[in-house]
């Protein structure tokens, strides 16, 4: 058992150096604490034993209405991500990826996930603009804008590091971490991680399980 835990810790440390993605870097505060983690090399899903707690966020939606996601996500199976719409490349690839893998299931089912994408780069993210870009993903996903330093500090608590955008060659991007983190409907804890490797045939396989709660 205490070499499982060691692993753990490993892997985790190691985690922690790829948290930023569309750039590198943190702002200067260790990302993740106490958080050890299970993960089996065939899964794309990391199962994390000690679950991060869902942020306590309340933003601004595509509709310009007050959005609280602890409030609003409570007891429903909740993805939640945090990438901005001029991201070339990781984000709209993510979230592809999961609005494929939702089409493929029962309408209840589809019915009863929430995934939510959190801006980085709010300024540029208006709620209009969210709104049209996760249109072409899929109309349920959830879309959130706001202050920068409130959405820096949730996502530190998920152990997601995000810097300010800035301007490099000519262009504003922002760097971010690349993980999608699964809440469970059961207790509202953040409990299974995917990182950009997740593919729809994995998200496929898993959001069957996520969806009542269970551990894939």
């Amino acid at each position: 058992m205490r070499k499982k835990k060691l692993l753990a810790a490993a892997m985790l440390a190691a985690a922690a150096l790829t948290l930023s993605a569309c750039g590198g870097g943190d702002d200067g505060k260790k990302p993740v604490a106490d958080v050890s983690v299970e993960s089996d090399g065939d899964k794309a899903a990391t199962v994390l034993d000690k679950p991060f707690e869902k942020p306590d966020m309340v933003l601004t939606d595509t509709h310009g209405k007050k959005y609280d996601l602890r409030a609003q996500t409570k007891g429903k199976p909740t993805l939640v991500y945090f990438g901005y719409t001029n991201c070339p490349d990781v984000c709209p690839l993510t979230m592809n990826n999961i609005a494929v893998a939702k089409k493929k299931l029962p309408k209840a089912e589809q019915d009863k996930l929430q995934v939510v994408f959190v801006t980085t780069d709010p300024e540029r993210d208006t709620p209009a603009a969210l709104g049209k870009w996760l249109k072409a993903q899929d109309t349920d996903f959830i879309g959130l804008s706001g202050d920068f330093d409130t959405i820096q500090a949730s996502a530190r608590t998920l152990g997601i590091s995000i810097e300010p955008p800035k301007k490099e060659k000519g262009k504003i991007v922002s760097m971010h971490g690349k993980q999608v983190i699964a809440f469970s409907p059961k207790t509202d804890a953040g409990y299974v991680l995917y990182g950009e490797d997740a593919s729809v045939d994995d998200y496929v396989k898993d959001l069957p399980k996520l969806i009542k709660g269970e551990t894939p």
